[in-house]
């Protein structure tokens, strides 16, 4: 289940997403009605499973307990924000989705890819955005970066570095099997420029 209203961003630690997300929303919002949302969270019971994912210990969770988590979430959140959401036709702007669950557990701790697409089948019927922008950068930068700001959802970052490069591998293999829907961002180059990137590619869903 595809729709052009629903756009998601993906990316390592640090990569800017965050700010990306808000400025195509001031752009999107001239013309249209937005929502920014984001996984693990977006409604107040997933937000509480996201505290879990994203504090304390790396090593708390196996990797399937985080897809489950993850899944948990991902439901509550498509059920009472995402479809609502679009079925009011609005543009959804959801900063990570399905794509994480793969790359994160499913390429990086070597979970079973079909248990992860089962799951997405079943639980959330195959929802798919139109649009992914995967912002690319060197994990080391993207680490620095995260740990710089007044960050207290750690749990990630502080998993070994070679974890973050398998995670980077990850995506841009899921970018390359998924090429129409996934657009790769240099999240090296300056600000504006990224944004104009995007600009360009959400104003052909727009016609």
């Amino acid at each position: 289940m595809l729709n052009k209203r629903f756009i998601t961003f993906e990316g390592g630690e640090g990569s800017g997403k965050s700010t990306q997300i808000k400025i195509l929303k001031n752009r999107l919002s001239k013309r249209h009605k937005v929502i920014i949302t984001r996984e693990p969270g977006g409604t107040k019971e997933a937000e509480l499973i996201r505290n879990l994912l994203v504090k304390g210990k790396s090593n708390k969770w196996s990797g399937t307990t985080e897809v489950l988590l993850n899944f948990t979430a991902r439901k509550d959140h498509v059920d009472k924000i995402i479809l609502p959401s679009l079925k009011k036709n609005m543009w959804v702007l959801c900063d990570r989705f399905f794509d994480s669950t793969l790359a994160y557990q499913g390429y990086g701790r070597n979970v079973s890819e079909d248990l992860i697409k089962n799951l997405n089948r079943s639980l959330i019927n195959n929802l798919k955005p139109k649009i992914t922008f995967l912002f690319d950068i060197d994990p080391k930068v993207g680490l620095k970066r995260s740990k710089k700001r007044n960050n207290n959802e750690l749990r990630y970052e502080n998993m070994p570095l070679s974890y973050h490069k398998k995670i980077r591998n990850a995506y841009l293999d899921i970018a390359k099997k998924n090429k129409k829907r996934i657009k790769i961002i240099d999240a090296s180059i300056d600000e504006d420029s990224i944004s104009e990137i995007i600009w360009s590619f959400v104003q052909k869903e727009l016609t």
